[in-house]
């Protein structure tokens, strides 16, 4: 009889069916079922994509839970935290002068300054630097009751274009191991470069200050590493100053590698790389009322199934590290309201690159933070005067109190984050079927100290999250009366105190393709 059946169906029937496949409007109704048969209906549900792209034959989903209220809530309304707010106070203008002063007398910290033993036996160069950056980490601990793990990352880096010959470089940085068993895994890093150049990159004897690129940048990790010491935080800070930036940035990319390999869990990446608030005499363009932060978009180490989910699912705008830039603004709109950080959306500026990237490429959240105008003549040139021009990276273009506020907001932010809880786990939008309603799931946050989640979006054309609502108590999951087509979502941790996590953007649970087109792996944001 089933082979009877299948032997019996006329070729237009066939075409008539095929077609309103292709369409995506075939319905089976009984009364075409002894007509077709059983082993043609077998047939036409091992055609591909019919079952996928007809909702009729689809396996019948378990129906989603009901929508609770929408009930919101201020997306900022945490109290300042007391020993944030006594930390920000004690960072100092005079000592990050003091820093930046004594980085400018090794007269030349080129990373290839390294093998110029004149320079070395001068007690001048970058290995010289290298020593005091050390030196006052060891300084810090010393005052902590030894807090700190002072040690170096030193490798030869193997010939380049802009290493001529296989050149030793030493990263000097300091670990503040967290105060929690359960959350000292999480890491958190602030940093700097502390090499410098001159209008030639190979040059090693002639003055090469670098007051503002990139002394600033390793002030402020000293001093965010000086003042943090004091306290205690439940996740780990690393203060890190590296070399080998000039020469493109060989000694981010190293400990970004080695960090990858050892598994560290690095969830920010703040990077300080010319924010001297540079002060040429008659710029009127410089701002000192904010710091522009950089992040990426579509991630570094995206892969192409990656980047086809991001771009299936209008993602890219909502990379980890623009989640950590957001958090900064977030941060310093509570504890530093007279300095702002302009956002920029986009991962450096043009032409030019940071150690952030490096960290980028690793899979890790990294942001850039620079000063709000740039002045070129201080930047990569030899020390002189030109057609009326003063050229060079002196320390008289620094503004002190400028860089002090930078350091400000970078503490603020490491300690936010080094205080709340871990972000939540396996953050999921449910796509598995067509609804105005959306439905999040997640699982709690490791290491414990969520004592709450709250649910922020935003319209789908906004910069900046508008909205929040508190998930109800002791659930993992929630069903919203919001179309997830309109709006962009995200989870937060917040503990009892009102830390919060790095946001974390939910992946879908269900279908990300487009119709007619190869689905994409569900793989991290």
């Amino acid at each position: 009889m089933i082979a009877t059946s299948v032997v019996l169906e006329s070729n237009s029937f066939r075409r008539q069916v095929c077609a309103n496949i292709r369409k995506g409007t075939l319905t089976l109704h009984n009364s075409i079922l002894p007509t077709v048969g059983f082993a043609s209906l077998l047939v036409l549900l091992s055609i591909p994509g019919v079952t996928q792209r007809n909702p009729q034959l689809q396996t019948p989903q378990a129906p989603a839970p009901a929508p609770i209220p929408v009930k919101q809530v201020d997306l900022d309304t945490a109290t300042p935290d007391p020993q944030i707010v006594e930390a920000l106070k004690e960072i100092s203008g005079d000592h990050i002068r003091a820093a930046i002063e004594r980085l400018v007398t090794f007269k030349n910290r080129n990373t290839l300054s390294s093998n110029d033993q004149e320079m070395i036996s001068q007690g001048l160069g970058v290995t010289a630097a290298a020593k005091w950056i050390q030196e006052e980490f060891e300084r810090y601990s010393h005052a902590c009751g030894g807090c700190l793990q002072v040690k170096t990352d030193s490798f030869t880096q193997p010939v380049a274009a802009r290493v001529p010959t296989p050149t030793p470089l030493t990263n000097v940085y300091a670990v503040l191991q967290g105060s929690d068993p359960d959350n000292a895994k999480r890491i958190y890093l602030v940093t700097g470069h502390y090499d410098s150049r001159n209008s030639d990159t190979l040059n090693t004897k002639d003055a090469a200050p670098g007051a503002n690129d990139d002394a600033s940048g390793t002030a402020v990790s000293l001093e965010c590493a000086r003042v943090l010491s004091k306290y205690k935080f439940p996740a780990t800070l690393i203060f890190l100053s590296v070399a080998g930036e000039e020469q493109g940035l060989d000694g981010a990319k190293h400990f970004a590698e080695m960090a990858r390999q050892q598994g560290w869990e690095i969830q920010g990446v703040l990077n300080n790389d010319i924010v001297g608030g540079n002060t040429t005499p008659g710029d009127s363009g410089q701002r000192k009322d904010t710091v522009r932060v950089f992040s990426e978009g579509i991630p570094a180490s995206a892969k192409p199934e990656d980047i086809t989910r991001i771009r299936n699912l209008g993602g890219e705008n909502d990379s980890r590290s623009r989640e950590l830039a957001r958090y900064i603004r977030k941060t310093a709109k509570q504890y530093l309201p007279q300095f702002q950080p302009t956002l920029i959306f986009r991962r450096d500026r043009f032409l030019r690159g940071g150690d952030h990237t490096a960290f980028n490429e690793e899979g890790f959240a990294g942001v850039r933070f620079t000063e709000y105008r740039e002045d070129f003549h201080h930047q990569h040139q030899n020390v002189r005067i030109e057609n009326g021009i003063e050229y060079g990276d002196l320390l008289k273009f620094v503004d002190f109190g400028y860089v002090a506020n930078v350091a400000r907001v970078n503490a603020a932010t490491l300690a936010s984050l080094a205080l709340a809880p871990a972000p939540p786990a396996n953050v999921r939008i449910d796509t598995r079927g067509l609804t105005n309603d959306t439905t999040l799931t997640w699982e709690a946050s490791p290491g414990g100290g969520a004592r709450q989640y709250q649910i922020l979006w935003r319209d789908a054309d906004q910069p900046y999250w508008q909205h929040a609502m508190n998930a109800p108590a002791g659930s993992t999951a929630v069903t919203l009366p919001i179309s997830k087509d309109n709006v962009i979502f995200a989870l937060r941790a917040v503990d009892a105190k009102g830390h919060a996590s790095l946001l974390v953007v939910p992946r879908p649970s269900g279908r990300i393709d487009v119709p007619g087109r190869a689905a994409a792996a569900s793989s991290g944001m």
